[in-house]
């Protein structure tokens, strides 16, 4: 089964439909005046698909147990098919589009039994995904102008090179994935001057993404957010307190982060854990979903 612990809940959708082709209109008559000997063939297809759809991953190996918040089994007749809608909703780490096409064939399925002992011609036709929605893959990553990012590592050991940076580097190969190229990557020391530098030097520069990485805990050499925060022109208290519930259901020290976000004029300022986990737990907490605000940036530019 995939991993999917890292994987923040949203709320997903999918819309999956399947085809049942009968071979006569009598045959249309008698579902639709509730005529079939076996039953309310709707009636029964619909119980069927809800079944299917809460029972997914005790059929399907690779499927996920997930809770099933909503879901909605329509039909339609067109001529002498019976076009079946399953509709699933969750509020979840992964979608829900084997589950509403699971529904759609057992609904197709059940369509199949109740009708062969009147119409021995039944063809169930394709079975297909029509929609889905939720999670990262369904954001746009496009940006109207590329993103360009500065990282900034804050670490007195890593300065003094007694240890080596990896939470940084590691930083910078994942905004890759997200069309973002870092131009700017430099290590400093633990101290405010050298933090009011960075944001006085990048700010001012083409630079959408300010990204510190390191001072964020509770040592007394960590001085990163008291630094920072000040120079916020707006601080978004969100960001963070996503980012600190994310990384709090899966490691409980989390809680001792005292990260901070905000805009100064275009750029958007992060302050990261110096922990390799802990910045990683962030990046993924926040991005791609972060990346709308150079949206509502781009807007205000346009509305000067």
């Amino acid at each position: 089964m995939v991993n999917i612990t890292h994987k923040s809940n949203t709320l997903r959708k999918a819309i999956a439909a399947a085809t049942v082709l009968v071979s006569s209109e009598e045959t249309i008559k008698a579902v639709e005046q509730k005529l079939v000997p076996k039953g309310d063939v709707f009636s029964f297809a619909k119980v069927a698909a809800l079944f299917a759809v809460k029972k997914t991953s005790d059929i399907i190996p690779d499927c996920h147990p997930l809770p099933i918040e909503f879901t909605d089994v329509r039909f339609v007749v067109r001529g002498l098919k019976i076009e079946v809608e399953v509709e699933v909703h969750t509020i979840y780490k992964t979608g829900v589009e084997v589950e509403a096409m699971h529904g759609a064939s057992v609904a197709a399925l059940t369509l199949y039994d109740m009708l062969k002992p009147i119409d021995s011609n039944i063809e169930i036709q394709a079975v297909r995904l029509v929609k889905k929605t939720g999670g990262k893959s369904s954001r746009s990553l496009a940006q109207a102008v590329p993103i360009q990012a500065a990282v900034v590592v804050c670490s007195d050991t890593v300065f003094q090179q007694k240890g080596v940076d990896h939470a940084g580097a590691a930083l910078i190969e994942q905004l890759k994935k997200y069309q973002i190229d870092t131009v700017h990557y430099v290590v400093i020391a633990d101290e405010s001057s050298s933090i009011i530098q960075q944001i006085d030097e990048h700010t001012h520069k083409d630079i959408q993404l300010l990204i510190f990485v390191g001072g964020t805990g509770v040592s007394a050499r960590d001085i990163t957010p008291e630094t920072v925060k000040p120079m916020l022109e707006r601080e978004l208290e969100g960001v963070m307190e996503t980012a600190r519930r994310y990384g709090q259901e899966r490691m409980p020290y989390a809680m001792l982060s005292r990260s901070v976000a905000g805009m100064i004029g275009h750029t958007l300022v992060l302050t990261f854990p110096g922990s390799l986990m802990g910045s990683q737990e962030y990046l993924a907490a926040l991005f791609p979903q972060i990346l709308h605000v150079f949206e509502v940036v781009k807007g205000d530019r346009h509305g000067l």
